[in-house]
């Protein structure tokens, strides 16, 4: 015996036709993030759907297609944001990224000089060394020897 106004189904397929918020005010702003993204991959796989079927099938079913495909990834996606062990884990996610200490700007102008210089340097020494080996290689008849020079 069911009581009455139970939902029949697996906790997926309640949580998937429900159209409760879960924790409504917590993680907003990672929930909105990640929706959106979703929503904009969904969004891109329907284009890449449309391209595909524009060669096969008539425009109004090309968009009806689409169309629907488009409905029920974004119904997803914002049903996804709003299941409990997904949403607790945006939630947490939130949380985590509000005890983040965010450098000042002119310590990240600092470290990314530094970082720009050290992957500029490294460059250097890696084409110093291939100019090397190029050398040595063809020195001793392994490469072609190349007397232009390695420019």
């Amino acid at each position: 015996m069911s009581n009455e106004g139970e939902v029949i189904g697996t906790p997926w397929t309640r949580a998937m036709f429900s159209t409760e918020l879960y924790k409504r005010s917590q993680g907003r702003i990672a929930r909105q993030a990640t929706f959106g993204a979703l929503a904009l991959l969904v969004a891109l796989g329907c284009w890449s759907l449309s391209t595909q079927l524009s060669f096969s099938t008539q425009p109004s079913t090309r968009y009806a297609v689409v169309g629907t495909v488009l409905l029920v990834g974004w119904w997803l996606s914002f049903r996804l944001v709003n299941m409990p062990r997904f949403a607790d884990f945006l939630i947490s996610v939130e949380a985590e990224m509000a005890k983040v200490s965010w450098p000042t700007r002119s310590d990240l102008v600092k470290t990314s000089i530094v970082v720009m210089i050290t992957i500029f340097g490294m460059a250097a020494v890696l084409f110093l060394y291939d100019i090397v080996w190029q050398w040595v290689l063809g020195a001793i008849g392994v490469l072609p020897r190349n007397d232009a020079g390695p420019l």
